[in-house]
């Protein structure tokens, strides 16, 4: 009985707060994260030197900088994982629209550090990137509004929802940042159809979508150089992605020992958007498909996790931050690999950056605090009770 109402891991009456979390937190995602960070300050020890040579900088300034964001990083996802679902609900709609108003001054206020978009705040010691911060605390009160709407006598949830991410979605396009653009509608798509949506909805709003690429394509010289750029049936060896790929195919199985890559002195942006290709050159597949291992491990037991979860909010902003974070490492990754389109979006805990290393800490950190046991019985326990008494 105790395991029906408390579910695997009993909470005893009383038990401290750390000891509490320790024994209803997923410790597996949390090594996996752990890992990541690891491999992170390990690539980060390769890459970095030669961006520090270019900027006349200590050799290993931006190593030093990444294991501070990563301390960081980790104490925010702690911290965060420790609050209950109620405690995320709340601060992530005063993240939310702190953010939103971010975004919406961004243009005034903001800085493109000489990359054609507008996308960062600068503070002098640091630079924050408004968007990163979003996404978790988006889709969090989207998955608020998707089932506060299915309550009895419950508000416009699915317009509100939509409404919230269709603001999101055009405040990033004006930057422009398709690429995060896109990664939110698709984590609200993913959350639209746990809700209980129709095929023909989803399928009316992936057609929207299309639209919605066509008109960037035609309308955007960004956007459509992108584009034309991978669809190209030759790679210009001199560009980013050439470099990439040749890298990628010169590490083979072992790579071509630490330290002797050239990758990381050909791209400039080898520490954040092509890391896996410095990855693949200096240690080889093997690194490569352990890093895929680590994310497959995070995401496969958040959703078996949520799977057994009663709260319709805790399901629905659970599958919504899972869709975020595999789906940037997936882009990432496709990208250096030319499956996708060029697009600057950092791999998670692995690139360098401190605005994605701690907007991933607390992603992550909601993300375990959400499919932390509690004592609210899992639905099976929840069938099986009313088969019981039925």
């Amino acid at each position: 009985m105790t395991e029906m109402v408390h579910g695997s891991n009993p909470v005893q009456p009383g038990e401290p707060l750390l000891s509490r979390w320790w024994h209803t937190v997923d410790r597996w995602a949390i090594a996996c994260v752990m890992l990541l960070m690891g491999v992170g300050l390990l690539l980060a020890l390769a890459s970095s030197p030669p961006l520090a040579a270019r900027n006349n900088l200590p050799p290993f300034f931006y190593f030093e900088r990444q294991l501070m964001f990563g301390g960081m990083a980790l104490v925010v996802m702690i911290v965060v994982s420790m609050m209950s679902p109620v405690t995320i609900r709340r601060w992530a709609v005063l993240g939310c629209v702190g953010a939103l108003v971010t975004l919406i001054l961004l243009p005034f206020i903001g800085t493109d550090f000489g990359k054609g978009a507008t996308r960062w705040l600068s503070l002098g010691f640091a630079s924050v990137q408004p968007s990163e911060f979003l996404k978790p605390c988006l889709a969090v009160v989207a998955a608020w509004f998707l089932a506060a709407g299915q309550e009895p006598n419950g508000p416009p949830g699915r317009i509100l929802s939509l409404s919230l991410v269709l603001l999101a979605v055009f405040l990033l396009v004006i930057q422009p940042d398709f690429g995060q653009a896109a990664l939110i509608l698709f984590a609200w798509g993913v959350m639209y159809f746990v809700s209980g949506a129709s095929m023909l909805v989803i399928m009316v709003l992936a057609g929207v979508v299309l639209v919605g690429a066509s008109v960037a394509y035609n309308g955007s010289e960004h956007f459509a150089r992108r584009i034309d750029g991978f669809l190209a049936s030759e790679v210009d060896a001199r560009s980013q992605l050439g470099y990439a790929a040749s890298a990628i195919q010169e590490g083979g199985l072992f790579g071509v020992g630490v330290g002797e890559g050239q990758v990381k002195w050909q791209l400039p942006d080898a520490h954040t958007d092509f890391i896996i290709a410095v990855a693949a050159e200096e240690y080889g597949l093997l690194l490569v498909v352990f890093i895929i291992g680590l994310y497959a491990v995070i995401c496969l037991r958040a959703l078996t996790r949520l799977m057994r979860e009663r709260d319709l909010f805790v399901r629905l902003a659970g599958a919504g931050i899972v869709a975020l974070f595999s789906m940037q490492a997936m882009i990432n990754m496709g990208v250096a690999v030319r499956l996708l389109p060029a697009k600057g979006m950092t791999l998670p805990f692995v690139s360098y950056g401190g605005s994605s290393l701690v907007a991933m800490g607390i992603m992550i950190g909601i993300l375990l605090a959400l499919t932390r046991s509690r004592p609210q019985g899992e639905i099976g326990d929840l069938i099986l009770m009313r088969g019981r008494h039925g």
